[in-house]
């Protein structure tokens, strides 16, 4: 987690301070580039607010609350992505196994707690500490985060969670308790987003791992115009059904 430097300045936000302009973020020559604004709170407004307009918070232990709005934006669009020969194979396998299954909802404070307890590579921590973790969880009681899950023989061995305003999504983090099991989640996402037409996930910023799998980076700018229409529409149901495998698996040619 990058800070900035004292020369940098950055708005602090009382409970009440709107959020300033996503285009006064700091730049790519910045030490923390998109970092926008620091403090404000973690309420379930707070974070409708920062989502609708581009915006997330992503801190570590001993910081202020960061709120970030990186630009270029990472996305993944589910027409795009890359579904691999080997893949596909794992997806048929386990829409076939009996005791694999895909949940929604089911457990989501239990994925979150998995999410925050994975060692990433070149993270010494987690920035999904216990305040962010109740945060979430409020926003998921308030319909506006959700889980999915993958189960195995009634036991769940990985999952992801993101965020939902009307029919835009935000992915957050992943899990892996077995080999590919968060790679299924996330393919269970984009068969439930291609589903519902929606045209792109959020992934806030570039890793290795998601450009394997089709993502991109778009213009911030060009990332707002898509989902400012979509925040005013009606949140799909989040079910997910074993028709939507098949929808994938025949859409999706292998790579």
């Amino acid at each position: 987690m990058l800070s900035p430097t004292p020369r940098q300045s950055i708005v602090f936000l009382e409970p009440d301070t709107p959020f300033p302009p996503t285009q006064n973020a700091l730049g790519q020559d910045s030490t923390a580039p998109g970092l926008l604004a620091a403090g404000g709170g973690l309420g379930v407004q707070r974070l409708q607010e920062a989502y609708s307009q581009g915006i997330f918070p992503w801190y570590s232990e001993g910081q202020p609350i960061l709120w970030w709005s990186t630009d270029p934006r990472m996305v993944l669009k589910p027409s795009r992505f890359k579904l691999s020969a080997s893949l596909k194979k794992t997806i048929k396998r386990f829409s076939q196994t009996p005791g694999c299954e895909i949940k929604m909802d089911s457990a989501f404070l239990t994925v979150i707690q998995h999410c925050a307890g994975m060692k990433r590579e070149g993270q010494a921590g987690t920035w999904i500490m216990p305040e962010m973790i109740q945060a979430y969880h409020q926003l998921h009681l308030a319909g506006h985060a959700h889980s999915v899950e993958t189960w195995k023989d009634g036991v769940l061995v990985g999952g992801l969670y993101l965020v939902n305003l009307g029919r835009a999504i935000f992915g957050e983090s992943m899990f892996s308790l077995q080999t590919d099991a968060s790679k299924i989640a996330l393919s269970a996402l984009v068969a439930f987003a291609k589903h519902h037409r929606i045209e792109l996930i959020d992934c806030q910023q570039k890793t290795a791992h998601l450009s394997s799998l089709g993502g991109e980076t778009i213009k911030r700018e060009s990332f707002l115009e898509t989902i400012a229409p979509e925040l005013h529409q009606n949140s799909p149901e989040w079910i997910f059904k074993p028709i939507y495998w098949q929808q994938l698996l025949t859409s999706n040619a292998a790579t």
